[in-house]
């Protein structure tokens, strides 16, 4: 770990960025250059103390996940995140098709995104970045860990994982959620991968293994779906989505049509986020 050149390139990459550049208010009376400490640390999800101390000099090795927050709180290219990794005494992430760094375009278009939920997802239905309003709505889904990274093996394994969708619609899920896998499986990201969950529900979940046995294939996110709120009850949402260029990552927008009871809702989470609405 070269504590001395990674201090300087947090500071350097810190100053370069404005407040609008990742999704945050400037202020009138801002006379930090570029973000604050405090900023850059509530970004990558750790504490202002800590990152401090980096570019004091005077912390210890971050881990290879705190690393990746970092580039991507940074909003590094693949590049930067490589010359990050080497600093810190990390192998830096192979570049493949499949990748945790959030492409950097999708990561642009999301910081802007505070009117709508916004979440990015890997071809293995890995939540790999959402806004706020996307976490009050369908709750932090970047959490997980292991095979139930993928909302794949959650949907037939997490019993949780059905309370976002009303329950007639849980047979359309389940097949879209199978149907997505068989994509993933042979022309997937990680294919190792895939084949391991696919292994892992056909032994526990019989309801996997009956749509399995249907052979359906397809990649696309719906349109249109009805999201289960635990406050404000049922709110439909339509999906529009953006790819990279080799459709490793997907960024995916929630709206709702305005004039609607939908769209009331969606406007009083925005203000109201993660507080309880009843005792």
């Amino acid at each position: 770990m070269d504590k001395k050149e990674l201090a300087e390139f947090l500071r350097r990459r810190r100053e370069t960025l404005r407040p609008h550049d990742v999704g945050l208010v400037e202020g009138p009376r801002r006379r930090t250059r570029g973000l604050r400490r405090e900023e850059v640390a509530s970004l990558a999800g750790m504490s202002t103390d800590y990152y401090a101390r980096l570019e004091q000099q005077r912390a210890p090795q971050p881990s290879v996940q705190m690393a990746t927050a970092l580039a991507r709180a940074l909003r590094l290219t693949l590049d930067e995140r490589d010359h990050l990794f080497g600093l810190i005494g990390h192998n830096a992430p192979a570049r493949f098709h499949r990748s945790e760094h959030v492409s950097p375009t999708l990561m642009r278009v999301l910081d802007r995104l505070d009117d709508s939920p916004a979440l990015v997802l890997t071809d293995m239905a890995d939540t790999l970045a959402m806004n706020p309003l996307a976490t009050a709505l369908l709750g932090d889904q970047t959490r997980h860990t292991g095979l139930a990274r993928s909302a794949y093996y959650r949907w037939f394994m997490d019993p949780a994982e059905r309370l976002v969708y009303p329950e007639e619609d849980h047979p359309h899920h389940g097949r879209a959620q199978a149907a997505r896998l068989r994509v993933a499986l042979t022309a997937g990201s990680d294919k190792p991968r895939a084949a391991l969950i696919l292994a892992e529900l056909q032994q526990h979940s019989p309801e996997f293994v009956r749509l399995w046995e249907l052979q359906e294939v397809a990649q696309r996110y719906d349109e249109s779906k009805t999201i289960v709120h635990p406050e404000l009850g049922r709110i439909d949402v339509d999906g529009q989505v953006l790819f990279t260029e080799n459709r490793a990552q997907t960024l995916v927008v929630l709206t709702t049509r305005p004039g609607t009871e939908s769209h009331s809702k969606l406007e009083l989470l925005s203000v109201i986020g993660h507080q309880q609405l009843t005792p």
